[in-house]
């Protein structure tokens, strides 16, 4: 069983349902670690202090709250679990709201939310009329020593929960979604619709790779094996004049296009290889 990121209660109306959280995604990349590049040694960030000129081990760390330059209230783990809001151990359902009224934008994490023993038939009863309805819970929940609004939704027959921003975290963008300085022929808006029909097709997320990570694997099996990548071109992008021979070429290239385009492909060549072509061009 994974770990929980969170154990309570659920609660909407008089009912009370025992759950836990844990995380439904994380992300996958390579990860690379700094090298000193004189003598080849992993570089490391230390707990150390200046005061006492030494290191210093975890059980020696306390929190403090810095309220003047240098100045710091030092707390226990016991006091700040003394002010644990209600939402600690318990998130109410505040309200049910359509799904498809809520921006994505707002949406931060995702969590499983899964019920303990004691609580699998009501849980299994809200998850059943939240997936009739069409209606998702608003919530409120405290961890990580901060209060989350948060949106809990049916999904393949279970509860996901995923914690929001608010609304003073989203960050306006200057001259975002203003379309007025400039004008759209009819002409244009239609071909853009049908080349948006052409591109249509269900959602299909097993479909889509991270090629980037793809590529560092490859290199570093590469460069393990002694052999050398080849660089793939990057193909120079330039600005759009004319925005209706675009989109009649942009039409023409998906109509005749093949049902399926084969992915690109990095090429790792040998050093032996590379002396050939090298060779090749001299003579």
């Amino acid at each position: 069983m994974p770990s929980s990121s969170w154990k309570g209660y659920l609660t909407f109306g008089l009912i009370s349902i025992p759950v836990r959280l844990s995380p439904a995604a994380r992300t996958e990349r390579v990860s690379f670690n700094q090298i000193h590049k004189v003598c080849h040694t992993r570089l490391k960030q230390p707990l150390f202090c200046p005061e006492c000129n030494r290191m210093v081990e975890r059980n020696e760390v306390e929190k403090g709250y810095e309220y003047e330059k240098g100045q710091y209230m030092l707390f226990t783990q016991e006091e700040i679990e003394e002010v644990e809001p209600e939402t600690a151990r318990t998130m109410d359902i505040l309200e049910f709201v359509k799904l498809d009224e809520i921006d994505p934008v707002y949406f931060d994490a995702s969590y499983y939310m899964t019920p303990e023993d004691a609580g699998q038939r009501a849980y299994h009863l809200l998850t059943t009329a939240m997936e009739k309805s069409g209606y998702a819970g608003i919530a409120k929940i405290a961890m990580h020593n901060r209060e989350y609004i948060v949106i809990i939704r049916p999904r393949e027959h279970g509860l996901t929960l995923h914690t929001m921003f608010y609304t003073n975290e989203i960050r306006p963008a200057a001259d975002y979604g203003h379309t007025d300085k400039a004008e759209v022929k009819p002409q244009e808006s239609t071909l853009a619709e049908q080349l948006i029909e052409s591109l249509a097709a269900p959602f299909q997320p097993e479909k889509y790779h991270d090629t980037y990570q793809e590529s560092l694997h490859k290199l570093i099996e590469a460069k393990s094996s002694g052999r050398k990548i080849t660089a793939l071109p990057h193909a120079a992008k330039a600005p759009v004049i004319d925005l209706m021979e675009a989109l009649k070429k942009s039409l023409a290239s998906k109509q005749g296009a093949p049902a399926a385009s084969k992915p690109s492909v990095v090429r790792a060549t040998s050093k032996s290889e590379s002396a050939t072509k090298k060779g090749r061009k001299a003579g």
